[in-house]
């Protein structure tokens, strides 16, 4: 296929899909630098109706970014079904999404905290926090026993599990913050349960993820075609899927559990509660409102040419290696940010919902680290992009 990314062993790459992951990467970093930097991060900007439109944009545009790193996931998947056999698939895509979730919990939630014995704000529990990662391995792992069934019966079940599952909205628990709720309230509201000296912290709702990996998977005969084909296809469906989502959210029912305001002449205010939509668990709506506009930019992405495109694919081959170093990067930021700013630097190995008073700095300081952190981690990243993309050894199919 012409979309196969140059020097790349793995044919079934798609410098399309890497560019548009590797935007994606670009955004997380923004959002987390701006809970690790920003002052009066702990609160979050989408739950105050008064929240400045700048800070509302800066963590608005980072929605794209779970929904962007899961669908292309089970849509590579699907390409690999084309070269393995469904055993084969099966066993890697069990074991990637367990390593995935071990990572999450050993080594990712310690770069949020810097504290391993245990956050002592939080009674000194060890913080064991599930976030996309998680939902990316277990969804994996999910996929794993459905990818048997073939592509389009994993197309079917995801875009059920995608239209359907806010019906749960009225009737799934919601547990408040000091209930204990079973394990399985996790699979459609956010939960922390505690173990022992442990509290896991079920931050991403699983089974909306399951049913974007899904629709990846069965979606991945679209990359198949021959590019035109495919640009196409990916415009026609970006822009019916975009309007949906206009005309789902304008009706203001099914579709998210959140109604949005006119907030009468205050056009702003009205323009953020309408964009502002359910993320835990990811709506209707909020995969409406990413996925379309993302599988425009899809279409497009392999025409463009330059500098750029050849950094975002670069950074787009190597995401699990750019999210972890970029967890722990911008803590340490956050740790001599706070030493500069006259604090001592025990405060600060702890979750950043805990960072003492008076510290960060304002938004504007917030993009400067942000363009440090891309800085910094950009060699290194193409570094890992270059020795994936000359051998052959199993183990960085992991990374």
């Amino acid at each position: 296929m012409a979309a196969t990314f140059a020097g790349d062993q793995r044919a079934y790459r798609l410098s399309a899909i890497d560019m548009l992951r590797g935007l994606v990467i670009v955004l997380m970093a923004i959002d987390h630098c701006r809970d690790f930097l920003l002052a009066s991060a702990a609160q979050d900007p989408m739950a105050n109706p008064d929240v400045p439109l700048g800070l509302f944009a800066t963590r608005w545009i980072t929605h794209f970014c779970a929904p962007v790193f899961v669908l292309p996931a089970g849509t590579s998947a699907g390409l690999m079904a084309a070269r393995k056999s469904p055993g084969a698939l099966g066993w890697f895509l069990l074991t990637r999404g367990v390593w995935l979730i071990l990572i999450e919990c050993l080594v990712i939630s310690n770069g949020w905290t810097f504290a391993p014995g245990g956050v002592a704000q939080d009674g000194g529990h060890v913080e064991v926090i599930l976030q996309v990662i998680w939902a990316l391995g277990a969804s994996m792992v999910a996929l794993a026993a459905a990818q048997f069934l073939g592509r389009r019966a994993c197309l079917a079940l995801g875009a059920m599990i995608v239209l359907g599952h806010n019906l749960l909205d009225p009737v799934w628990p919601m547990p408040t913050r000091d209930e204990v709720a079973p394990l399985w309230v996790a699979l459609h509201a956010r939960l922390a349960l505690g173990a022992g000296p442990f509290k896991f912290y079920f931050a991403y709702p699983l089974l909306p993820w399951i049913g974007v990996m899904l629709l990846g998977f069965g979606a991945a005969g679209i990359f198949e075609l021959p590019a035109q084909r495919r640009k196409q296809i990916l415009i026609r469906w970006g822009l019916g899927v975009t309007l949906a989502f206009f005309a789902l959210r304008a009706g203001n029912g099914y579709g998210d559990p959140h109604r949005w305001q006119a907030h009468g002449d205050e056009l702003a205010k009205a323009i953020m509660s309408f964009l502002n939509t359910n993320k835990y668990p990811p709506s209707l709506d909020y995969l409406l409102m990413t996925l379309g506009p993302a599988a425009i930019v899809c279409a497009y992405a392999e025409d463009m040419r330059g500098a750029l495109k050849d950094a975002l694919i670069t950074l787009g081959r190597v995401p699990f290696a750019f999210y972890v170093a970029h967890i722990y990067l911008i803590h340490l930021l956050s740790l001599i940010l706070g030493v500069m700013q006259g604090f001592d630097a025990g405060r600060f190995f702890t979750l950043f919902a805990f960072y003492p008073k008076g510290y960060g700095v304002p938004l504007p300081g917030v993009y400067l680290g942000w363009l440090l952190v891309l800085a910094v981690l950009y060699p290194f990243c193409r570094w890992v992009a270059q020795v994936k993309a000359r051998r052959h050894d199993w183990w960085l199919s992991y990374l």
